[in-house]
């Protein structure tokens, strides 16, 4: 049965009182109110048990899903380095930028449809339904005869992988407080980049089954791994979490704890009906700039993610070796991507975070295409993994914040000012910006191109160029949050019409 806030309990026609604290008070399910469970340090050892319960229930197993996810989409470049160009022909003309691009287009298509569905499915069944049936394509592409099949299946994967993304993001959102919310999406997806950099020791490892059962190590790589998505696949049947008004491993009175933080946060700690006027009203100029912002940020991750074992082999070493050193700039990107993360939240600011991983990034492409020796371009691919990966995390949360609220301003004109607070919008928001991301890795999967090889010089500067757009519009956009901010605090000006609105720099 779903939960209700204490906080939303109250008569309709009576006004919103101001929200408690939810370390102050918690609420039964009758809506009466029960004493103090606990105060002082006692109320913020409570808050951190049922926060650290919420983390491991949510954060290991949405990790390693999207690893499966990020694996299943990328592996395509470890089973060419191993054989698949070759056996299908992927060399010839543009077939591997098509085979590599295709994914995309359903991909971007697809994520907004699924994230609605996600609101009247629920989380477990969605994405459980989703990880079987990619899963099962991705097992299928070991057995296909021709480059052209392949496509097809790499479409089909793009379909069922379009909704997993934005839907992990928008479920960890209804969760966390927004400045407890960068970091949960760092910790989740570092899991996930983290261990999908150790998919090419996997992918190397089942190459050597080659000739197996008369089947080539290439297709070893896509069965195995399309069965270990497909028995993860299960396990989220039992496992994935729901949203938190219906979660099944909280007691009553701790998700009332965890729904009561959210409403005191940004009140909107029960999902709200999607109509056409939200809809339509959920675009703006702003979603616009944050997806500009996400497909640079995603361009850049997935060159790193599509390539890198290309671009590695392109510097002088074998297969074997190109493998191998894939995985360490990803242990790196995940270390600099918590510390960042962690950064952000701390003081609260996300702009100046995201323009430091933008630097970092160019710095890091530049070096890979251009430093005399091996050692620094490799280095490169160091540095422009963890900016890449940093920004993306960086300009989810923020979207995700999207804005403050001064301390004396009501729960009611928060929540009516912020186009990103409401379940609706924000299920809306995170889909058609995450979509952009597609867009990005459709432009990758084009840029590095077989005729570019080695060095992959045109790929890698106009990835530089990404870099240097998302400075620029996350430039703009933050200095007119900052004059809008000023203005409201100096003239008492209500923006968006509502007093109190500040927006999230």
């Amino acid at each position: 049965m779903p939960i209700t806030p204490s906080c939303c309990l109250a008569s309709k026609s009576a006004p919103m009182d101001p929200p408690r604290s939810p370390t102050s008070a918690v609420t039964n399910l009758n809506g009466t109110e029960e004493a103090s469970l606990i105060a002082g340090r006692g109320a913020n050892a409570m808050e951190r048990r049922i926060i650290r319960r919420v983390d491991w229930r949510l954060l290991p197993i949405l990790g390693v899903l999207y690893a499966l996810a990020l694996i299943d989409r990328t592996n395509i470049s470890i089973a060419r380095v191993v054989g698949m160009d070759k056996d299908l022909g992927l060399s010839v003309g543009a077939r591997f930028s098509i085979v590599v691009g295709i994914y995309f287009i359903p991909y971007t298509l697809c994520q907004l449809p699924s994230n609605l569905l996600l609101r009247k499915v629920g989380p477990r069944k969605l994405l459980s339904f989703c990880v079987l049936s990619w899963g099962a394509a991705q097992f299928a592409m070991g057995f296909v005869p021709n480059w052209q099949l392949l496509a097809f299946l790499r479409a089909l994967l793009g379909v069922l992988e379009a909704g997993f993304f934005p839907s992990l993001v928008y479920l960890i959102s209804t969760w966390y407080t927004r400045h407890e919310v960068q970091t949960r999406l760092a910790i989740f997806y570092v899991v996930a980049i983290v261990l999908a950099g150790f998919s090419a020791f996997f992918g190397y490892a089942m190459s050597l089954l080659d000739g197996k059962l008369g089947i080539a190590g290439w297709a070893w790589i896509f069965i195995i791994e399309g069965a270990l998505t497909i028995a993860f696949g299960i396990l989220g049947c039992f496992c994935l979490p729901g949203f938190p008004h219906s979660n099944d491993f909280l007691t009553a009175e701790e998700t009332v704890f965890v729904l009561d933080r959210v409403q005191h946060d940004r009140g909107d700690s029960l999902p709200d009906l999607l109509t056409w006027t939200k809809f339509v009203e959920a675009f703006d100029w702003r979603v616009a700039a944050y997806s500009v912002m996400f497909l640079c940020a995603t361009m850049s991750t997935y060159g790193v993610g599509l390539f890198v074992s290309l671009i590695l082999r392109g510097l002088g070493w074998g297969v074997e070796e190109s493998l191998l050193l894939s995985a360490p700039p990803f242990i790196f990107a995940g270390i600099t991507t918590v510390v960042s993360s962690r950064l952000s939240d701390h003081y609260r600011h996300r702009s100046l975070f995201i323009l430091g991983q933008c630097i970092l990034a160019i710095i890091g492409w530049s070096l890979t295409g251009f430093a005399p020796s091996g050692a620094w371009r490799y280095a490169g691919i160091f540095l422009s993994n963890a900016g890449s990966s940093g920004a993306v995390i960086g300009v989810l949360a923020y979207v995700s914040l999207g804005a403050l609220r001064c301390p004396n301003a009501s729960i009611n004109a928060f929540k009516s000012s912020n186009n990103i607070v409401s379940h609706s919008k924000r299920a809306i928001v995170s889909s058609v910006v995450i979509s952009a991301g597609g867009i990005g890795g459709l432009i990758a999967s084009n840029i590095f191109t077989q005729a570019s090889a080695p060095r992959y010089i045109p790929g890698i500067l106009a990835t530089i160029g990404s870099q240097v757009l998302l400075i620029l519009v996350l430039g703009c956009t933050t200095l007119y949050f900052r004059r809008e901010n000023a203005r409201s605090v100096r003239d008492c000006v209500a923006l968006e019409g509502h007093p109190g609105f500040l927006y999230t720099l």
